[in-house]
């Protein structure tokens, strides 16, 4: 339907399209291979009037522009061209030179002005619509991962998250991802859920991505890095472009199963001052499927299985993490006269769990994306010189998050609109972000809740205890009679795939109270302004740029994450910022760069950040650059850092605001029999404040030391930046060897932490008295807190990209990655880094775009050695893989055709990203993408 409205439209509007007056023809042409270039761009300079080149290299351009006037004749790869027309039917022929290397290229994002990636002041990797054509990976996103120093850890199918310098997770607040600008960061977990809400594959024109602290430019949360997603403009890229493709996901614990892509771009200028487009695009496939079952016990795996140790907690099994004492079971049912006097002691003080659930019985592993976007674009005066935007994205999708549990995130919409007014030296904008999160459900908590819809947690373990003492008082040994206990209680269990279950599946994914349901409830907003003016026009001694930037945020989630029980929680953020660029030396051969930024954000000081960067460009074409650069960044604590206030099965998580500590207060907690003398209660409520000031170290508890905790109110984290490097062509005999070097040294304070705590529900820790006595009896809670941590933490490492021809044009890549951290755990034991990133990556490309006529080629491989993942789920080792991906692709001319037939992970041999995800199997694809 959206597509016959915009043909309808496009009709209707080329209807008054003005007739040409001045016709000009040529061919454009390869200048040294003397071929011709098909869907090359030819265009009156600074307006939208224009056509392409056709499969001959030949054009014809209709204006109604009188000459004299200048077109410029571009294609990506290539130099752009001027050619001056003087009179009509003009005939031209042009010859464009080919970039040397991909060093040539021109990115916007460094320095926020266009420069050759050459002389940028800081690393910065780029992939543009013809790499995405010669890809070897799925989609432009998972070819991401072959960029120098880029990681993509696999969340899921459809849930892919980038890094870059350490620091790695799956909710990765300390990258940014701009899609046209907007931070395509869900408002309330302050991550990019990958691509599933992004950018249509055919509306990418550029992707720019700059590892590392970039905050004096972009502000808070560009810690790590950011990414910048740059659509086509309809004035620009006009017509109808289809892409087709259909494969299958093949894994051990999945089985083979099909996938489908389809995505259309329509986009027409109606004149050179109104154009419009439109995009739409669906997946449909099948996760990943996590089968790991392994045991597991205070975040770590351990030995044994549901058969040998009674108190199983598998990971990929939920439900059982709910397990008590039995003694302390025994006693209070013997206080209750239940048992008869005495039968306490023939339990044993041992921890028992619940039988759970397996993750595939919670999950239907259904992979969706919808995307559809649309822009309509004005030039008043009829050229870029201004232009009024208004864009809107809306997307929708089923993908698995895994956090502190594992989430299935169903029907989740999150929908983007923004309005923008850009200039030759200034653009104005402001989005707003608004998700829905649908019909998504805690997995851990969806079977917690089944178990205890057919029989609550204390009849459970009260059949159990009782089972136990007469199966003993019978004359079974221990292992018989935990047997018969198990079975006894297990009594009227719900199985998978009855009906008794589905309903109660569904009746508790539906249900957002966490006592009884499962269901992810969350309707947060972002509204956000932006504004950058270059001053190149009246300062011509340097160029200097001013800027800004306005965030609010609206928390609403109904209670069900945030505290935001009495109703929506707003926050601020501002930033303002300069940059001062001057080029010195004969032939602007030194670039000096210096940026200062102030940014304040509501709950915390304000904070400054400084970069300062030299490059320095020698050689006699200018193409042996040397650049280094100092600069400071910072993040804000997220709004689950400050706001968060939720029940994750293992433990409370409670965000450390100051005015979020007396916001939260647990659900009521069983005391114990013994106990009750102290609270005067069977329950009790501990309050967010008592996490942060009255509780021990989970580490010392564990050790057996019962330290108080040194939880402080969580602030912003900052890193100090230093970076040299060297781009540059290196002259061989059959073929020039381009040359691109990073040495990176950063420096943390404060770095955001979580830490494990235990609260006693009664005493002082401290005490030694009634605290100790708490823990004794098992009357204690852990709590994930939301602080820093003082260690003194630093990162290092070193990226090294060579790129050639090699064998008469065939293009050879290789790249190596070295990254490594300092940190003293015993300086602060609860703490975990979390850099979940290998020490050694080496990456290899090969291949040809025109092995033969029309017939292209590429294969790449990816090695890294294994390293240590560290997250609230589970710390494990994961181990070192080998990947190797491929493609081949066809052109047909005549049908505006490419024809493409690849593969991932080729070799069969699965791999985990991180514990608890699904094994990543391989992937194979066939597609056919229309460009008109």
């Amino acid at each position: 339907m959206i597509k016959k409205f915009l043909l309808l439209a496009f009709i209707a509007f080329s209807s008054v399209a003005m007739v040409g007056q001045t016709t000009v023809t040529g061919t454009v042409k390869d200048a040294k291979t003397g071929e011709t270039i098909p869907g090359a761009n030819i265009k009156i300079s600074r307006k939208s009037v224009g056509t392409n080149s056709d499969f001959d290299g030949n054009f014809v351009l209709k204006v109604s522009e009188k000459p004299p006037f200048t077109i410029e004749i571009s294609v990506l790869g290539f130099h752009t061209e001027k050619v001056e027309i003087t009179k009509n039917n003009q005939k031209v022929e042009v010859s464009l030179r080919e970039n040397a290397t991909s060093l040539d290229e021109i990115v916007v994002s460094a320095s926020r002005t266009p420069e050759r990636i050459m002389e940028s002041p800081v690393t910065v990797e780029r992939m543009d619509s013809r790499a995405i054509k010669n890809t070897s990976a799925p989609s432009f996103y998972d070819g991401l991962e072959n960029l120098k120093g880029v990681d993509i850890n696999t969340n899921s199918l459809t849930f892919k998250s980038v890094n870059t310098r350490g620091f790695a997770t799956f909710s990765n607040t300390r990258f940014m991802q701009l899609v046209d600008g907007m931070d395509n960061s869900s408002p309330a977990l302050n991550f990019a859920l990958g691509n599933l809400l992004g950018m249509s594959e055919l509306d990418v024109k550029t992707v720019e991505l700059l590892p590392g602290a970039s905050s004096a430019l972009y502000g808070a949360n560009a810690f790590n890095g950011i990414m910048f997603m740059t659509s086509k403009s309809p004035f620009d890229d006009q017509g109808i472009s289809v892409s087709l493709k259909t494969g299958l996901t093949s894994q051990e614990a999945a089985g083979d199963n099909k996938y489908y892509d389809f995505n259309i771009r329509l986009a027409h200028a109606f004149s050179d001052k109104f154009a419009a487009k439109a995009t739409l695009s669906y997946l449909d496939g099948t996760e990943w499927h996590a089968t790991d079952y392994r045991n597991t016990f205070n975040g770590e795996y351990i030995s044994g299985d549901r058969n040998s140790d009674r108190n199983y907690d598998g990971l990929n099994v939920y439900g059982d993490e709910v397990s008590t004492n039995l003694r302390g079971v025994a006693e209070t049912l013997e206080g209750l006269g239940i048992l008869p006097n005495g039968a306490a002691a023939l339990v044993p003080s041992e921890s028992v769990s619940r039988t759970g659930y397996n993750e595939s019985d919670l999950m239907s592993y259904e992979a969706k994306s919808l995307k559809f976007g649309a822009s309509l674009n004005y030039r008043p005066f009829g050229n870029d010189r201004l232009e009024i935007i208004w864009n809107s994205k809306v997307g929708v999708g089923n993908t698995i998050y895994q956090g502190t549990n594992r989430y299935n995130i169903k029907n989740f919409l999150m929908q983007q609109h923004k309005l923008e007014l850009r200039g030759k030296n200034f653009f104005v904008r402001s989005y707003v972000t608004s998700e829905d999160a649908g019909d998504s459900y805690d997995t851990r908590f969806a079977a917690i809740n089944i178990n205890r819809s057919w029989k609550d947690d204390n009849t459970w373990f009260g059949e159990y205890t009782g089972a136990f003492v007469q199966g003993t008082l019978g004359g079974l040994n221990a292992d018989q009679a935990h047997a018969l206990a198990r079975q006894t209680a297990e009594t009227g269990r719900l199985l998978p795939g009855t009906d008794g279950f589905k309903a109660a599946f569904d009746k508790v994914v539906a249900d957002p109270d966490l006592l009884t349901g499962s269901k992810f409830q969350d309707n947060t907003k972002l509204y956000h302004s932006d504004a950058n003016y270059n001053f190149q026009d009246y300062i011509d001694w340097a160029e200097i740029q001013v800027g800004g930037s306005y965030r609010r945020y609206a928390l609403n989630s109904n209670g069900s994450i945030f505290t935001d029980y009495d109703g929506p929680i707003n926050y601020d953020e501002f930033g303002v910022y300069t940059q001062l660029q001057k080029k010195f030396l004969e032939d602007d051969r030194l670039k000096f760069t210096t940026s200062l930024r102030y940014d304040k954000a509501q709950n915390f000081d304000g904070n400054f950040s400084p970069r300062i960067s030299l490059a320095y460009a020698a050689g006699e074409n200018k193409n042996q650059n040397f650049r280094g650069s100092f600069q400071t960044g910072f993040r804000n604590p997220t709004t689950q850092d400050q706001y968060i206030g939720l029940n994750a099965g293992r433990a409370f998580l409670v965000g450390g605001a100051p005015d979020n500590l007396d916001r939260y207060t647990t659900t009521p907690l069983s005391v114990s029999g013994s106990g009750q003398a102290f609270t005067n209660s069977t329950t009790v409520g501990i309050s967010g404040r008592q996490a942060y000031e009255n509780s021990f170290s989970a580490e010392s508890v564990v050790n057996g030391t019962f330290q108080k905790s040194n939880v402080t109110l969580v602030k912003p984290e900052k890193v100090t930046a230093f970076e040299v490097g060297y781009r540059g062509i290196v002259e061989a005999e059959q073929s020039n060897i381009a040359i691109d070097l990073s040495v990176y040294y950063n420096q943390y304070e404060d770095f955001i932490a979580n830490k494990n705590v235990v609260v006693p529900f009664y005493g002082t820790v401290g005490d030694n008295t009634l605290s100790l006595l708490a823990l004794q009896n098992g009357d204690y809670t852990a709590f994930q807190t939301y602080t820093n941590s003082a260690a003194d933490i630093s990162s290092y490492g070193v990226t090294i990209g060579l790129d050639t021809k090699v064998f008469n044009g065939f293009n050879l890549g290789v790249n190596y990655t070295f990254a490594k951290f300092d940190f003293d755990q015993a300086s602060d034991p609860d703490f975990e880094a979390g850099f979940n990133t290998p020490e050694h990556k080496v990456k290899l490309q090969f291949g040809k775009r025109d092995l033969f006529e029309n017939f292209g080629f590429n294969i790449n491989a990816r090695w890294q050695d294994e390293y240590r993942w560290e997250s609230t789920f589970l710390d494990a080792t994961i181990a070192s893989r080998t990947v190797i991906d491929a493609q081949v692709n066809y052109t047909v001319p005549s049908w505006k055709s490419v024809f493409k037939l690849g593969g991932s992970n080729l070799t069969g041999k699965e791999y985990l990203s991180a514990p608890g995800v699904g094994a990543v199997g391989s992937q194979y694809y066939l597609s056919w993408t229309i460009n008109n």
